[in-house]
């Protein structure tokens, strides 16, 4: 018990697949114990130790279940100190049209702009809050995983989505200000084109367009992840870093 209640703790929304996958292999790998939040059930193939005990199933586009999943995530951090060490909000949705297109602004239902806010920006500030008390007492970080979309119009990305991201990249900064007095450190990443099962079509025609040449790999990702929530990147707050081979340059 002395053992695990030593280790370091994360709470990482979107855990199921992509950058989230890849993230929590990470920081299983570094040692900490990961705390897995997504819409799916745990997957009992997944590699990393303590999975089941360490999952919980939400829906972040229903905020009651929201308000549940962070009393439960406070319960189970009541057990091994009270302290949150790390919260990635990874957790990201952009809706398509039934033929595959971008939804833009004209054709977006407003149903569907509730939705992707709900999950893409309220759940952050709602998780953020609700862990405040374990983070400060770690002295934590947060990493809220923002968008290329968040700065210019995408061709696969909705408006939605991409105002929703944007939205998340300002909230970063705010969320530096405020939490910062308390000890906690707010960054964002800001990905493009990283190569994961839920490419959407043509993404190799963007290929061409990037100075580095090719798609970014769900580790790397992961690897700034972690480093914004270690001790390297202590004076590091209010930053969104780009992960994109240069697209947005």
């Amino acid at each position: 018990m002395a053992e695990t209640d030593s280790r370091k703790t994360i709470v990482l929304t979107g855990a199921s697949r992509g950058i989230g996958h890849a993230t929590v292999k990470r920081f299983s790998r570094e040692g900490w114990r990961v705390i897995t939040c997504s819409r799916q059930a745990f997957a009992e193939d997944c590699p990393w130790p303590a999975g089941p005990e360490d999952h919980i199933k939400v829906d972040l586009a229903d905020q009651e279940d929201v308000g549940i999943a962070v009393s439960e995530i406070r319960h189970r951090l009541e057990a091994h100190g009270g302290q949150l060490h790390a919260l990635v909000n990874n957790a990201g949705i952009s809706p398509k049209l039934k033929d595959g297109r971008r939804m833009d602004s004209i054709e977006t239902p407003m149903h569907v702009w509730r939705d992707v806010f709900q999950v893409n920006f309220f759940a952050p500030i709602m998780l953020a809050r609700g862990l405040f008390k374990e983070l400060a007492a770690a002295k934590g970080s947060i990493v809220n995983v923002t968008s290329i979309a968040g700065t210019r119009v995408h061709p696969f990305a909705g408006t939605a989505y991409a105002t929703s991201k944007a939205a998340l990249g300002s909230l970063t900064r705010e969320m530096a200000h405020d939490f910062g007095p308390h000890g906690i450190r707010v960054n964002a990443i800001a990905p493009g084109e990283i190569d994961t099962a839920i490419l959407s079509p043509g993404t190799d025609r963007i290929v061409e367009t990037i100075p580095l040449r090719r798609l970014g790999a769900t580790s790397e990702v992961a690897d700034i992840i972690f480093f914004l929530c270690s001790g390297q990147a202590s004076y590091v707050t209010g930053s969104e870093i780009h992960i994109n081979g240069g697209q947005h340059v």
